[in-house]
């Protein structure tokens, strides 16, 4: 016979299965929007995250992924606060050097980007600038001997374009940029018909077959070695240039680096709503089915909370004018 307190336990698990049951088929789906089409890093990083993340919110929503190409992400960001509703179920993932660009050209992008709320980061950009084996360039001189090394981006902001124009300004790569790409899936077919000569962007989102036949030569680091699944040694770009004024310029520039793959949500989201994307973010990180996938799929994993990611930004608008005025002309 039961007991009458098995029975009690038996009844409540009978009630507060419908109610779970309910509660997940009546939360509403999260959207991550993806500022740039499918096939690239953004767009990869974004579609493991949203396999994992539900779990770890309340009532299990689905998660699915948009693509909003336009503007190097840009557009994904815009619409957080133009035409998204405001409750928390729209996250948006976009290119980092937009946080660069929103201190060198506040004409364009006139908002901060500690101006929205942080979820998160996967991981930081392990970046590197690379050539086509077909150009033959083959090291950082072969580059400086060219006439021309034609680079690719979406627009001026991205992360590419700026560390392509870093290249030309700081260090004398004759830099020829190449836009218009709605992201790194048709920049690469670009590369592959030989209209680019090589690319820059997070090592381990390039093609696995580019890295393991050697289709690619790493030729600059913009991140200190080491770098997950590289496995020859590469000059480091900071340690490239001549002097500290430089070093520090590279500092402030490479910042956004440091938040390679962020999610944001729109400032007016209610703070116990950010609460629950950030807790369910963090716990996803240490999820082990998403860590084994993101592996499986050559996607690092170093992640970075809401709030590291949020100060870490910070720095880049407590700078003097002095140095704003360099990061402009060296950003273009």
């Amino acid at each position: 016979m039961r007991t009458p307190g098995l029975l009690l336990v038996s009844l409540a698990f009978l009630i507060a299965a419908p109610l779970t049951a309910q509660a997940q088929g009546e939360a509403k789906p999260v959207n991550i929007v993806v500022g740039f089409s499918p096939g690239g890093g953004y767009d990869m990083y974004a579609r493991t995250l949203a396999r994992h993340y539900g779990r770890y919110l309340p009532g299990q929503p689905k998660v699915m992924v948009q693509n909003m190409p336009g503007a190097s992400g840009l557009k994904s960001v815009t619409w957080l606060d133009n035409g998204a509703p405001r409750d928390g179920n729209t996250i948006s993932a976009f290119n980092p050097g937009l946080i660069t660009e929103s201190v060198t050209d506040a004409a364009k992008i006139q908002f901060k980007f500690i101006d929205v709320a942080w979820v998160g980061s996967i991981s930081r950009d392990y970046r590197i600038c690379y050539s086509w084996n077909g150009t033959g360039v083959k090291d950082f001189d072969g580059w400086l001997k060219r006439k021309q090394v034609a680079m690719g981006a979406p627009a001026p902001g991205s992360s590419a374009y700026v560390n392509a124009a870093m290249m030309k300004n700081l260090l004398g790569v004759p830099i020829h940029h190449v836009l218009g790409y709605p992201g790194s899936a048709e920049e690469r077919l670009a590369i592959e018909r030989g209209e680019l000569d090589g690319g820059c962007g997070a090592w381990s989102s390039n093609p696995p077959e580019w890295v393991k036949q050697k289709k690619i030569t790493p030729i600059v680091s913009f991140t200190k070695p080491p770098i997950p699944n590289l496995d020859q040694p590469v000059p480091f770009f900071r340690d490239l240039v001549k002097n500290e004024d430089d070093k520090k310029l590279f500092d402030l520039m490479t910042i956004p680096d440091a938040v390679g793959r962020p999610y944001i949500v729109s400032k007016a989201v209610p703070k116990e709503r950010l609460d629950q994307l950030r807790k369910g973010f963090d716990a996803t990180m240490k999820d082990k089915d998403f860590v084994e996938d993101a592996l499986r799929l050559d996607l690092t994993v170093s992640p970075m909370t809401g709030q590291e990611s949020h100060d870490l930004v910070a720095q880049v608008y407590d700078i003097d004018a002095r140095m704003v005025e360099r990061m402009r002309k060296n950003a273009h």
